[in-house]
């Protein structure tokens, strides 16, 4: 059970010699300075003007200061008594806690509490846990947080309106990687012969909502297909270049290997490169290729990884 920092003035580490307004869940606009008589029933109500001489005045700010210690000593004694908090982090020469938040709920110059969650993952890697291999994503490229398709997926950096659906997205380049499902097929050969007429048309002849987003297919021709070696398995992939109704064509790739983990179920790996002079260079697929490593495999660069041919 967590224990909520009170509402109050505390410290404001962005203006030294002021404070800021805490509301109990978030830090506020309201500021002031030390010299302010305080009020912690809440920014809102100003401090009286009423007399009394000096020596009302002395007995307010003595009493006040009292109610910020006390409310500081207060906050400082519940969290060191809440056993499953988070750690806090304060500034040196601050006495005050730091209330959680993130982001623009924070005083500026505060950092958010640590909370315990993962650190985030290394953006040069694509990390497909479930058949345990990983593959480097290349310089201009990126892994999305969220893509239309549920497949693990990097692509080049910058979208542009697909010549055949100006209302689509198309990339340049993507690759993905996934567990084939409702096949018969389970020999590396026989699977990527299988799923590489499939990832042409995800390509380039329909998307995964019903647009045609180069005009559709208008031809193909395999200009590549052999083993390889993956993770230190030996798989299969083909490749064909594609023609469409619109824009430049592409060409799609279809690669599959048995996992380095557990059963070795198969792994399919789907590549997707726009032809013409946007499009990345058609040796980078078999860089790719021998960039697939099992995972915490760091020296073996994907196996015996031999090359493929273009």
């Amino acid at each position: 059970m967590s224990n909520a920092t009170p509402p109050g003035w505390y410290p404001d580490t962005s203006a030294p010699g002021g404070e800021r307004w805490w509301d109990g869940a978030a830090w506020t606009a309201h500021t002031r300075s030390y010299a302010t008589v305080p009020q912690q029933s809440g920014p809102g109500r100003a401090g009286g003007t009423g007399g009394g001489g000096n020596g009302a005045r002395t007995i307010a700010l003595v009493a006040a200061g009292a109610v910020v210690v006390g409310t500081v000593v207060t906050g400082a004694v519940l969290l060191g008594r809440d056993d499953d908090a988070s750690p806090t982090t304060t500034r040196s020469g601050t006495s005050a806690p730091q209330p959680p938040g993130t982001g623009t709920d924070e005083a500026p110059g505060d950092s958010p509490s640590p909370d315990g969650s993962p650190a985030a993952a290394d953006p040069t890697v694509l990390v497909d846990q479930l058949n345990g291999v990983t593959l480097p994503v290349p310089d201009g490229w990126e892994r999305p947080e969220s893509t239309v398709e549920e497949l693990l997926t990097m692509r080049t950096k910058g979208s542009y309106d697909c010549p055949g659906a100006s209302s689509a997205f198309c990339y340049h380049g993507t690759v993905t990687t996934f567990t084939p499902s409702g096949t018969d097929a389970t020999t590396p050969e026989a699977l990527a012969k299988k799923d590489i007429g499939d990832a042409a048309e995800r390509a380039y002849e329909e998307n995964v909502v019903g647009q045609r987003i180069h005009g559709g297919i208008t031809s193909h021709r395999q200009i590549a297909a052999g083993p390889v070696s993956v993770a230190g398995r030996t798989g299969y992939f083909i490749r064909w270049r594609v023609s469409t109704g619109k824009g430049p064509g592409g060409y799609v790739q279809s690669l599959a290997f048995p996992s380095p983990v557990g059963s070795e179920s198969p792994v399919l790996v789907r590549y997707a490169f726009d032809a013409g002079p946007d499009g990345p260079p058609l040796a980078l697929m078999d860089t790719l290729t021998k960039g697939i490593r099992p995972i915490g495999d760091s020296e073996t660069g994907g196996g015996v990884g031999s090359s493929v041919a273009p």
